[in-house]
């Protein structure tokens, strides 16, 4: 432990490097199964109804922007970690916090946005007046990481 400062002990910046991990891998474990899971619905899809493939890469972008969201978290923890007597044990905790908030709510939206996207492409081939509820269940999925990257962000932004 720091003998300066016993709440900055010298393992209070790896604590918050996790927050970083977390973020960014999480969201972008959800964004690859999105987007994995709808690209076999459009490739299912893109036999019967070619002319539809570029409606149905939307699933594709939304699972993409969750990703953006871990991203964005990770980036910000990442330029808050400094070294132990200036970065003590609760900024570390919080930063894992705000990390695991983001990460975990954007792997939850990847997965939702990835069956929705994939049922939503595979039926707008047979039926198109099913492309709007499609969008509209994708929005509410994407939605998730984004309150998770809101949670983040006022985590993140905690005094002592």
């Amino acid at each position: 432990m720091s003998e300066a400062n016993p709440e900055a002990p010298s393992y209070a910046p790896f604590i918050g490097s996790l927050g970083v991990a977390s973020a960014i891998v999480f969201s972008c474990f959800g964004a690859a199964y999105g987007t994995s899971k709808s690209g076999s619905g459009i490739a299912a899809m893109s036999v019967l109804k070619p002319e539809l493939i570029m409606k149905s890469i939307i699933p594709v972008v939304m699972a993409g922007i969750i990703a953006i969201y871990g991203l964005v978290m990770a980036v910000l923890i990442s330029g808050k970690i400094s070294l132990p007597p200036k970065y003590t044990l609760f900024e570390g905790f919080v930063h894992l916090g705000a990390g695991l908030s983001v990460g975990l709510s954007g792997l939850a939206a990847g997965i939702a946005i990835g069956i929705a996207g994939d049922a939503g492409v595979r039926g707008t081939a047979q039926q198109p007046r099913l492309f709007v509820g499609m969008i509209l269940v994708l929005i509410f999925a994407e939605v998730l990481g984004l309150y998770g990257l809101i949670v983040g962000i006022y985590l993140y932004t905690r005094e002592n």
